[in-house]
């Protein structure tokens, strides 16, 4: 590490994938219970008296998990009644599915810590399961290991807008331009989009909200009986983290961001898209340098001789599919050139799925080849997937909206700027018609309160740029510290395998200590 001076089976139904920060669920929303009493803590928020929980906390009857789960040995699930609107604390209840994984060293066990998943759109339940042994071994049973399913996810209370199949599929719920760069139809399946999510989402689709799922984590934590938690965030759970340590500071114990994206107030989830840009020209060398190197010839992957090769390699292919759609391995579903940047956008998240792309890529460029779509591009989304996909960030903020003339304008521009996402990030979106906007005011994350945070960041991330981490840093103050990784990919801790940056982590969550200042790793 050097100085950086610079800087029981309660689950119903349950996520099958998460894509590109979308969970693809599915199911019924949980039913209603009997709501608790007299608040404890109450929030003023645009104007409503937000009540975030009461004197007789929700019981916790903690079970077997759902098999879909594939929970780990000795992983327990439960439900959590929390309000559906919390104007209206004693009105109706909706059931967030909640998982755990106790401590095996009751001598060494200090606590809770929370794994906070990102998205909008991921299982905490699922996130726990698959990472929950690894972190109990770095932590050496220091906690009781513990998420929950946010709402809209898995095997907690859904929401639905309706959607055909047809707008359901990530090609269009991200707004890829069409395949000469037009936005007509991007600005129309938008306008549609909004439509149908007002119609047919009600309260529940209304409620998606980071603000929603920061009370519903106060309110887990009273359910729990810690005074205090600790917690892993990642991605966009980094956001729900930070939101929580500002609105309750004196909850908050060993706190990690891992992943982070620029908390700016105006710009919360429109900046966190438009910043995909910039995370794809940082991270695509890593793979032109892997997909260029000489050990891929063996396998029938080496794309090209030189790294810089690559890129135009790419660059042509997509604009050949633009044009000409090739035929799948999946009936009825082309692979477009939309297809393709949207495939190569997954693979960019990590080293390990940078295979997968190339074998898309070779076998899309061989004219007897036939591509194999990865899964989240075979197939429509659940509607409930989608939902959540759109609600949260559109109910978080309000976003500009403009005339279809400067939409084309923009993503023109973008797309001679940035030819990897082309256009994409600062395309239409269904939150510019978005019905009634905001649901409330975001909140601002600044430097006061407890220093009890651990940022961790690679240099080159595709979804969660570093310099929009650095922004996170910055609205933090002396609460944080920031430990950077000379690494690419999303996601760091326990995920890329750098030894200076999960050491940092670790000993920071056993012993309380983190860096005296900014740090990086490489």
């Amino acid at each position: 590490m050097t100085t950086n001076r610079g800087r029981r089976a309660l689950l119903l139904t349950l996520s099958a994938a998460v894509v590109a920060g979308a969970a693809l669920s599915g199911g019924g929303a949980a039913p209603a219970v009997a709501a608790p009493a007299a608040p404890l803590f109450v929030a003023s928020v645009s104007g409503a008296s937000l009540s975030v929980a009461s004197a007789a906390p929700a019981r916790l009857d903690w079970g077997g998990c759902d098999a879909a789960v594939r929970p780990l040995p000795g992983q327990e699930c439960a439900r959590l009644s929390v309000p559906l609107d919390y104007a209206r604390p004693h009105g109706e209840q909706i059931q967030l599915a909640v998982s755990r994984l106790r401590s095996t060293v009751p001598e060494a066990r200090r606590g809770t810590l929370m794994v906070i998943p990102g998205g909008p759109g991921s299982s905490g339940v699922q996130r726990l399961a698959q990472k929950g042994a690894a972190l109990a071994g770095e932590t050496g049973g220091a906690y009781d290991l513990v998420a929950f399913d946010p709402r809209g996810i898995g095997g907690s209370a859904k929401a639905r807008c309706g959607l055909p199949e047809e707008d359901r599929w990530m090609v269009t719920l991200r707004s890829w331009p069409g395949a000469t760069g037009g936005v007509e139809e991007n600005v129309a399946r938008s306008k549609r989009i909004a439509e149908a999510c007002a119609r047919n989402g009600g309260a529940m689709l209304r409620g998606l909200t980071t603000a929603n799922q920061v009370r519903d984590l106060e309110r887990l934590r009273q359910a729990l009986g810690e005074r205090k938690l600790s917690a892993w965030a990642v991605s966009y759970g980094t956001y729900v983290a930070a939101e929580y340590a500002q609105k309750f500071p004196g909850r908050t114990d060993r706190w990690v961001l891992d992943s982070s994206n620029d908390p700016d107030p105006s710009r919360v989830a429109r900046g966190w898209l438009e910043g995909m840009a910039e995370g794809a020209e940082d991270r695509f060398p890593d793979f032109a340098a892997w997909a260029a190197h000489p050990d891929r010839a063996k396998a029938g992957l080496r794309l090209a001789e030189r790294p810089e090769d690559v890129r135009p390699l790419l660059l042509d292919l997509a604009a050949r599919l633009d044009r000409a759609p090739r035929a799948s391995a999946t009936a009825g579903v082309p692979l477009t050139g939309s297809m393709l940047r949207q495939a190569l956008q997954q693979a960019l998240y990590s080293d390990g799925s940078f295979e997968g792309f190339a074998r898309l890529v070779t076998a899309a460029l061989d004219p007897a080849g036939q591509p194999v779509l990865p899964p989240e591009l075979a197939g429509a989304m659940p509607d409930e997937a989608a939902a959540v996909t759109v609600g949260v960030i559109c109910n978080d903020v309000d976003w500009p909206r403009a005339s279809p003339e400067t939409y084309q304008r923009v993503v023109d521009a973008d797309r001679v700027r940035h030819p990897l996402t082309a256009g994409m990030p600062v395309n239409a979106t269904p939150c510019a018609y978005w019905k009634g906007g905001a649901v409330e005011k975001p909140v601002r994350i600044t430097d006061r309160g407890p220093s009890n945070i651990l940022m961790i960041q690679n240099l080159r991330d595709p979804s969660t740029p570093y310099t929009k981490g650095l922004a996170m840093r910055a609205a933090l103050g002396d609460r944080a510290r920031l430990v950077s990784v000379d690494r690419g990919g999303h996601g760091v801790y326990l995920g890329n395998g750098n030894a200076c940056g999960d050491r940092a982590v670790t000993r920071f969550l056993t012993e309380g200590v983190r860096p005296g200042q900014d740090v990086l790793c490489r």
